[in-house]
């Protein structure tokens, strides 16, 4: 058996996505300057990916589904992981994820409640909870995590408007009454919250300059969200910028938002999603704030030491990979090449070539597990690995 099988992989249009970076990584055109958000490498029903298998194309699960210890190895009963392309040519909402434990529950409450599962106002699409990591294929822009109290306070001090007392005030009660009160701001404020942080962007750029990216981020926010009070966000989250090859990690609970650049996302296999700000789709702000963690949190910016990025996860594991090399991950994997092309070579017991797959830029494939060692990797290349981690 070759334990190698390139996959067909879906894209996701939403209104965020680029119409050029995933095409690019593709090498397809887009004439239509469609947006071209996510594209999705895994098992998960709502966009598995799908390979050819004996003169047939048939989904990654299925495949797994013949022979489960065969393809995942021993323990796993199906593929823990998604994997993503991610291109964000505008800011994603503002959003968290539950835990394990919160997911289960939420599933289940809602099933009982009668919500479909396309449903517009559905928070829990699956049982998983999706801790995930993102790392960044080009310059990368993002929020992440609250700000310590005093901090936020500086900011809002900063910012100097008038009818944000207050929520100022509220930060004297903790992070979860600040986020009640802003919430909660009338329209007639939030419109004000907009018109001063267009016509104020200079003078807080020239008064407060250590504070630039900050009022450049509001006043962009406040240009597309008029009438959303997150437009405050960059005040009370951690804004992160990321280099080619940086990763964050971002565990349950913790507020979010990619608001800039092309990179892999890989996290448990999951889609729950509950919003808190900049989008136009439902936001259960109660639901939210059963899941959301109030407390400071910034995350690290890791880089791969030598090959795999610091993260501790049982679902996942991430690794970049350059050059020619030795295959050393025993665990099943999905991998996507970034850059340039390699040669996928199986080997035999004695190191002679038995077949070879070649997976150019754009390309990904799946590798049964089993195989630490068998496979040599040819070529002048860039890839991301996903496997099965650890705890």
């Amino acid at each position: 058996m070759f334990p190698v099988f390139k996959l067909k992989n879906q894209v996701k249009h939403y209104i965020w996505g680029s119409p050029n970076w995933i095409p690019e990584l593709l090498g397809e055109n887009n004439p239509d300057k469609k947006p071209f958000a996510e594209l999705w490498m895994g098992v998960h029903r709502e966009g598995p990916s799908h390979i050819e298998y004996e003169g047939k194309i048939i989904s990654l699960a299925e495949l797994i589904e013949q022979d489960t210890e065969r393809y995942l190895g021993k323990g796993n009963a199906t593929l823990p992981f998604l994997f993503k392309v991610l291109a964000a040519d505008k800011p994603l909402s503002i959003q968290a994820h539950p835990s394990l434990t919160q997911a289960q529950a939420g599933f289940e409450w809602e099933n009982r409640a009668g919500i479909p599962l396309t449903a517009p106002n559905r928070n829990y699409k699956d049982t998983n909870h999706k801790p995930e990591i993102m790392c960044a294929l080009t310059p990368f822009k993002a929020m992440a995590g609250f700000r310590e109290t005093g901090e936020i306070r500086a900011l809002l001090d900063a910012f100097g408007m008038e009818d944000l007392v207050d929520l100022k005030s509220a930060l004297d009660a903790g992070l979860k009454k600040f986020l009640h009160v802003l919430f909660a701001l009338p329209s007639i404020i939030t419109q004000r919250i907009h018109e001063y942080a267009v016509t104020q962007k200079e003078r807080l750029n020239e008064q407060y300059s250590q504070y630039r990216d900050v009022w450049e981020t509001v006043a962009s926010f406040a240009e597309e969200y008029p009438s959303d009070p997150a437009v405050l966000s960059p005040l009370y989250l951690n804004l992160m910028f990321l280099e080619k090859g940086d990763a964050v990690f971002l565990p349950a609970g913790i507020l979010h938002a990619y608001l800039h650049g092309l990179g892999v996302e890989l996290m448990a296999n999951s889609d729950n999603v509950l919003r808190g700000g900049l989008t136009s789709k439902y936001i259960d702000q109660r639901e939210l704030f059963h899941i959301l963690t109030f407390s400071a949190f910034k995350p690290k910016i890791l880089r791969p030491n030598p090959s795999k990025y610091p993260v501790t996860c049982k679902e996942f594991s991430l690794s970049v990979m350059k050059y020619s090399g030795t295959w050393m991950e025993d665990g099943p994997a999905i991998i996507i090449v970034t850059r340039g092309e390699v040669a996928v070579v199986s080997l035999d017991e004695e190191d002679n070539e038995k077949s070879r797959e070649r997976l150019k830029q754009g390309e990904s494939a799946f590798i049964a597990a089993g195989n630490a060692g068998r496979l040599s990797l040819i070529g002048n290349f860039t890839l991301y690995i996903a496997g099965i981690g650890f705890m």
